[in-house]
């Protein structure tokens, strides 16, 4: 069977292509659960409850990471959707829960774990290593599938989390930095990695920004507002096949499908 993790989501144009492609993609691949990384899909910054509704049926986990409460009325929308997830190791007295166990449309079981790094990211997070640990005992006998995101910035947290479950989990799959690694791979235990799945976004644009505000900002060091291109999309996302009474990995697939809006 199959799992897939589709990039983080950037802007209306991000949510759209998803409607789009995510089912052509589940039938496809055989995909019997189908997640998302979703923090960047409410114009470019956070999500909330109506961006939510249009992916409703379409993906059946959505995870996210550092921007997860940057809409601020998602603070106390979050425990109203039990597919959403935020960082596990964020602090416990912050609202949702960063892991689940979902069944996708087939009736498979999946145990989903959002996380998210420390190194060069802000402040706030507890150790993800240990956070894993916990969650681990914790589903210990449920299900064997396991997909972890790891959304950082930093290749080696990602790649030393991977090395640090591998035989434990199925998959330590990276978002954060929106560009796809080339370095997708199984490790001798069994988990597939791979540093970053990539996004939803833009193909003219600077990680799903208009270009010239970006190379304004880098070249003159103004400020400069960032403003997301909804048009013209490429879907990033990274396929893992594995066994459901092992656990363990057995393929890994990056997928690339361009999405222009209907004329």
């Amino acid at each position: 069977m199959r799992l897939l993790l589709i990039g983080d989501i950037v802007g209306r144009g991000g949510r759209r292509a998803v409607m789009a492609l995510a089912p052509v993609l589940r039938a496809e691949l055989g995909c019997s659960l189908v997640a998302v990384n979703g923090e960047n899909m409410a114009g470019g910054n956070g999500m909330n409850r109506k961006c939510l509704a249009e992916l409703s049926g379409v993906v059946d986990v959505v995870t996210s990471g550092d921007h997860v409460w940057d809409q601020r009325d998602f603070v106390a929308d979050v425990a109203a959707f039990s597919h959403v997830l935020r960082p596990a190791n964020l602090p416990p007295m912050q609202p949702g829960r960063g892991w689940g166990v979902f069944a996708g449309p087939d009736g498979t079981e999946v145990a989903v774990i959002s996380l998210l790094g420390r190194t060069f990211m802000a402040a706030g997070a507890d150790c993800p290593f240990r956070t894993a640990d916990a969650i681990l005992k914790e589903l210990a006998g449920r299900t064997r599938l396991i997909l972890v995101d790891m959304h950082a910035e930093a290749t080696s947290e990602k790649t030393a989390l991977a090395r640090y479950l591998d035989g434990r989990v199925t998959a330590v799959l990276g978002t954060h930095t929106h560009v796809p690694t080339a370095d997708e791979q199984i490790f001798h235990g069994g988990t597939a990695f791979q540093c970053d799945v990539g996004m939803v976004g833009a193909r003219e644009s600077i990680l799903g920004r208009a270009v010239a505000p970006v190379v304004k900002r880098f070249s003159t060091g103004m400020p400069a507002q960032f403003t997301v291109v909804e048009t013209g999309i490429r879907l990033h996302a990274t396929w893992v096949e594995a066994n459901p009474v092992t656990g363990r990995a057995s393929a890994i697939g990056r997928v690339s499908r361009d999405w222009d809006e209907p004329a």
